[in-house]
């Protein structure tokens, strides 16, 4: 049975054009599918456009700040209204990824050392860089589609890239340069879908490299069958630390020295044409539409009911005071 789907798509940030993109892909697979769909253009006024939108459920086309971070999570939570991806806390959780960092060393996940910048602080990116060494990554702390990110290899360059990523959001990372191939892991719901080596001809898969060509890509990744599925086994933890769900892509990177490291999760990853968790799911023998059907069958909210009745416990002898001296 066709469903009424909104598929929510723009956004407010410097990754709506990506949005729209996924959106209008996502549109055209579900009308193919024989769901009913509206396009619900996020931005001011969400709220009244979700309410007269008359729909069962929404899939999320958004990407980055304002909609990937669980904000407009939290807006359908209280809406009551499904929505395809992770929830309200695994949204923010993965989207900042100071954070992300912590919950995974917490669970004994490798990730590349790193530490965070404030805008206020961006002067003194140097002294808080300290013996950290060059090269390294400068990226948004919070953000996706790799805008804002650099590649730094002297202190020079270190202010200004701080001060370029802090544009987006107000904050920066910084973390340690791992050379090596980078590697994505596809999921869907709790299983890994495949991965892909993504091999670019310079320093960071940048938003023009993702975007406007120039990147191969290796399915499977050039890795022996061992090294890939300890690769893929790590992206599935690190989506599980963070409480994700629905679908997701982990991003990772397998150093030349046998190390691999875990970088971040994306809870909304891309859906247009040249996006890599439909090239996965491709290998692994779903099309796009079925992807899509797939990723629309898992939208859930957050459980939030309280138990209709608590489970009886028998009382247990009461414990004798001492008496005080």
């Amino acid at each position: 049975m066709g469903k009424r789907v909104g598929v929510l798509m723009g956004g407010w940030g410097e990754e709506r054009e990506i949005s729209l993109k996924t959106g209008e892909a996502v549109v055209a697979a579900l009308e193919t599918l024989g769901h009913t769909v509206t396009r619900v253009f996020a931005g001011p006024g969400l709220d009244r456009a979700l309410r007269a939108a008359d729909i069962e459920v929404a899939f999320l086309a958004l990407h980055g700040r304002m909609g990937e971070d669980g904000r407009v999570q939290g807006l359908l939570e209280l809406l009551e209204i499904p929505y395809t991806g992770s929830g309200v806390l695994a949204s923010a959780l993965a989207m900042d990824k100071p954070m992300a960092k912590k919950l995974f060393q917490l669970h004994n996940l490798a990730t590349p050392r790193g530490y965070r910048v404030a805008r206020e602080d961006a002067e003194r990116a140097l002294e808080l860089h300290g013996d950290s060494g060059f090269p390294c990554v400068v990226k948004p702390a919070k953000g996706g589609s790799s805008v804002g990110l650099s590649v730094v290899h002297d202190a020079g360059a270190l202010v200004p890239a701080v001060a370029q990523a802090c544009r987006f959001g107000g904050e920066a990372l910084v973390e340690r340069f791992v050379q090596g191939q980078e590697v994505t892991v596809g999921i869907l719901g709790d299983s890994v879908l495949g991965s892909c080596e993504v091999s670019f001809p310079r320093e960071g898969f940048d938003y023009d490299a993702k975007y406007k060509g120039g990147a191969q890509y290796f399915l499977p990744p050039r890795l022996s069958d061992t090294r890939r599925v300890n690769v893929e086994t790590l992206a599935l933890a690190a989506y599980r630390a963070l409480g994700c769900r629905g679908y997701g892509r982990v991003d990772l990177l397998c150093s030349d020295t046998e190390n691999d490291v875990v970088l971040e999760v994306n809870t909304l990853p891309g859906f247009t044409p040249t996006s890599l968790l439909p090239k996965i799911a491709a290998r692994a023998g779903l099309d796009f539409p079925a992807l899509v059907q797939g990723v629309l069958d898992r939208a859930t909210r957050d459980e939030s009911h309280v138990a209709e009745a608590a489970p009886v416990v028998a009382p247990s002898a009461p414990v004798p005071l001492r008496a005080a001296r």
